[in-house]
């Protein structure tokens, strides 16, 4: 199979879509008025999802030990921040933060009391089948126990949590049990097992790569682009379990041109321009080759989940199903922002449940690698869309807002990008004909994108 570019309409990038927001410009005072113009300076700003997250970074360095986890209320399209001990000087950076836009809301657990209470779990609950998570919009550890969870496990379970205090922690049971989403099929294949490519990258050493979960990389050296085919990419890094699960594998061929961009089926790719974090409340989307594309929301960062592999730390928990062989797919925003890559969880796409993810941002400072196309030629560059440093920059023709949906079954020879009028694609509205069976997003291109 070749790894070109293949010629298909694309993402249309609209100017405006994602608007980097710097520090300097959110924290002085002239840049305070409200954003309907009025003359209350502390009224919270209606924020798109990924500008919430610069400006809760900004706001976390700001608020210092007094910060305890912010959100996003994707209702009110709001960055809600939590606070501790803001008595005295203190509140008078909290009046900067309102001033910065954020909604300020004052809460009892400190970040490193939940920090503590996590490492307790660690020591104590360590149980396969065991997850949790901090949850800045209950202010607790979100702790979730799968149903092999009974008995004197779901004792000690339940007594640690209780040993933590009240207000500290809760449980909830899961209708499935947890696992990492790997097995025999189709889309990227290795020793028997099958998953999902993820995202492609440069890797340090300038040659063309992709990431996708660590599971998938212990569990085979070398993987290809069809059942019983020629390996065409071979593991070069992998952490599973442990601190994360993520691999990167590199392209045999130096010459592959590997674009960064999530294939979302009927025809229609996303633009991948930046690595980008997590935030609570956000909607996300994940692609994989066994369900397709599916959305939902971020629930808690930084969780623990103990597979019967073992322990791994530092996931992105969401409420996105996924099924075996989307291991190692694509988490991203409509915007363009690489966000995760699929690790494990519990449940299925008919039924729901919960599904664990790698950060992007993570897994590109442990590799080294970068986002972006490697080995392609200056007029494919130009096409895909220019990306400098790790988390890739300005692209030709701006930033990418798939929120007007180019429809997936329109005439494909209809090229978006011709008319800056036209729409781009929507991966919320392909999520939806998806859910409805009318794509799987099973792609012949996929090695030539983000899957």
């Amino acid at each position: 199979m070749s790894h070109k570019r293949n010629s298909k309409r694309k993402a249309v990038i609209a100017a405006g879509g994602v608007a980097a927001l710097g520090a300097a410009a959110l924290l002085l005072p002239n840049a305070m008025a409200s954003q309907d113009g009025g003359s209350d300076a502390a009224a919270p700003k209606t924020l798109k999802a990924a500008d919430a997250t610069d400006l809760a970074a900004q706001l976390q360095n700001l608020l210092g030990d007094s910060f305890a986890g912010s959100y996003y209320d994707s209702a009110s399209k709001q960055l809600v921040v939590n606070v501790v001990n803001v008595s005295g000087d203190k509140n008078n950076v909290v009046v900067q933060a309102k001033k910065a836009g954020a909604k300020v809301r004052e809460v009892d657990n400190s970040t490193a009391e939940l920090a503590a209470a996590a490492q307790t779990l660690k020591a104590k609950a360590t149980i396969p089948g065991t997850a949790w998570a901090v949850d800045p919009r209950t202010n607790q550890i979100l702790v979730t126990a799968d149903t092999t969870v009974t008995g004197a496990k779901w004792n000690r379970l339940e007594s640690t949590v209780q040993s933590l205090g009240s207000g500290m922690a809760t449980i909830k049971k899961s209708a499935g049990t947890f696992k990492t989403f790997v097995s025999g099929g189709d889309a990227i294949f290795g020793g028997g097992a099958r998953c999902s490519l993820g995202f492609n990258v440069t890797a340090s050493d300038g040659s063309p790569a992709f990431l996708t979960a660590g599971h998938c990389g212990v569990a085979a050296e070398q993987w290809s682009d069809s059942q019983n085919g020629q390996p065409i990419a071979t593991v070069d890094q992998a952490v599973f379990p442990g601190d994360g699960d993520f691999s990167l594998v590199k392209y045999d061929d130096a010459t592959t041109q590997a674009p960064s961009d999530v294939n979302i089926g009927g025809g229609q790719t996303v633009q991948i321009l930046q690595a980008a974090e997590a935030t609570v409340g956000a909607q996300v989307f994940r692609m994989g080759s066994t369900t397709g594309l599916h959305d939902g929301q971020v629930l808690g960062l930084d969780a623990t989940v103990n597979y019967p592999e073992g322990t791994v730390t530092g996931l992105i928990q969401t409420d996105v199903c996924a099924e075996p062989g989307d291991s190692g797919g694509s988490l991203f925003t409509r915007d363009g922002g690489a966000v995760g890559l699929t690790s494990g969880g519990s449940g299925d796409c008919t039924a729901g449940g919960e599904t664990f993810f790698q950060p992007v941002t993570t897994a590109l400072t442990a590799t080294g690698a970068t986002l972006g196309a490697a080995g392609a030629g200056a007029g494919d560059q130009a096409g895909a869309g220019d990306q400098a440093g790790a988390g890739g920059g300005d692209a030709v023709g701006g930033t990418a807002d798939p929120s007007g949906a180019a429809d997936p079954s329109a005439d494909p020879s209809a090229d978006p990008s011709a008319d800056p009028s036209a729409s781009a694609a929507d991966p919320s509205a392909a999520a939806g004909q998806n859910a409805a069976g009318q794509h799987t997003g099973k792609s012949k291109h996929h090695k030539s994108h983000s899957y």
